[in-house]
């Protein structure tokens, strides 16, 4: 970390979508420039390994000492089964949705797993966005739009979903693939989708001390390499405040009080309209602020404004300055630990 500019470091807290329409190269110029220090493929990659493949070893390629600072790029996926499966076709398995994957025993999960990770390291994928660790009431069901709507949930009750997404975490770690157990502190009890929507994103229910947490404990304990933190609002945590945006959600609860003190990602700060209020740079400090460490952007055309206030602020802020120093070594390490980088 010491070896990197002000500029590299800020771009290693950056991950940007690659719309499978867009054209394996449109990322480039951005990679070069901003120093990007990740890349998810979104919009549906349904034609088989092949594409992904070309697409995971082009971007892999840019990775240099000066357009990343020696460190390879996080390449990742959401590949949770259902209705949520970005990757499709010839060489991918057509996943069941977590629904339907809670009705399985955990060895029966695991071993699933394991096979449609190993699928996804032939890709070329790093990361799973995934598993969803979100419990929705039985009592609010397909009404919760971002969850329950589509079956990403393995059951109602948090002990059911936290033991079948260690299963689903185990069995990718089985094949090699890093994990990030999603939306913490859990989206199960809104109504509305925060890629949709700012309305009915505000959780009444939830506290620190929240049964719903056990499935993200437990994710953690786990081992999970990653955590993704949603944009809802939680009245009785930080009232008024985006949990992507909220230090005690991101560190006071998930960090200081469930321990936590890997890579912490944000959910979409590109497109989603439950922050569309918040200008991008903002979004982008007041997520490392809180004590984020990779901004996930579906939006590229947002990457230069986050990154030149990330930077603005490290020269302005030396508590931001540090934060950001944190957030790096801790994205760092994932990577050492992927075999993107090593120690010199």
């Amino acid at each position: 970390m010491q070896g990197l500019t002000a500029s590299e470091r800020a771009g290693q807290l950056l991950m940007a979508g690659l719309d499978v329409n867009a054209g394996r190269t449109s990322l480039d110029a951005l990679v070069a420039r901003y120093h990007l220090g990740g890349v998810v493929l979104l919009g549906g990659w349904y034609g088989g390994v092949g594409p992904v493949r070309a697409a995971t070893r082009h971007l892999a390629g840019l990775a240099s000492d000066s357009a990343t600072g020696g460190l390879g790029l996080l390449l990742a996926a959401d590949q949770e089964g259902g209705a949520v499966q970005q990757l499709r076709g010839p060489g991918f398995t057509r996943m069941p949705s977590a629904l339907e994957q809670g009705d399985l025993s955990p060895a029966q999960l695991t071993d699933q797993a394991t096979t449609w990770g190993r699928q996804l390291a032939e890709a070329g994928i790093d990361v799973n966005l995934a598993p969803v660790a979100d419990t929705v009431p039985a009592n609010i069901g397909t009404a919760n739009q971002p969850i329950g709507r589509w079956d990403r949930e393995y059951g109602h009750d948090p002990g059911k979903v936290a033991k079948m997404s260690v299963a689903f975490l185990e069995g990718m770690h089985a094949a090699g693939v890093a994990t990030t157990i999603k939306h913490f502190p859990g989206l199960g009890r809104i109504t509305g989708n925060t890629d949709l929507t700012a309305r009915g994103i505000t959780d009444t229910v939830t506290t620190t001390r929240d049964p719903y947490l056990e499935p993200f404990s437990a994710g953690i304990a786990a081992g999970t390499d990653l955590v993704m933190v949603g944009s809802a609002i939680y009245s009785r945590i930080d009232p008024g405040v985006n949990a992507v945006f909220s230090r005690p959600i991101m560190t006071g609860l998930l960090r200081d009080r469930l321990g936590y003190h890997g890579v912490v990602v944000s959910d979409d700060l590109g497109a989603a309209k439950s922050v569309a209020a918040v200008p991008p740079g903002d979004r982008a400090t007041q997520f490392v602020a809180a004590g984020g460490d990779i901004v996930l952007t579906a939006t590229p055309s947002t990457v230069p404004a986050m990154h030149h206030a990330i930077v603005a602020r490290m020269s302005e802020d030396v508590t931001f300055a540090r934060q950001v120093e944190a957030a790096v070594i801790r994205v760092a390490t994932l990577k050492v630990a992927r075999g993107l980088a090593s120690c010199r």
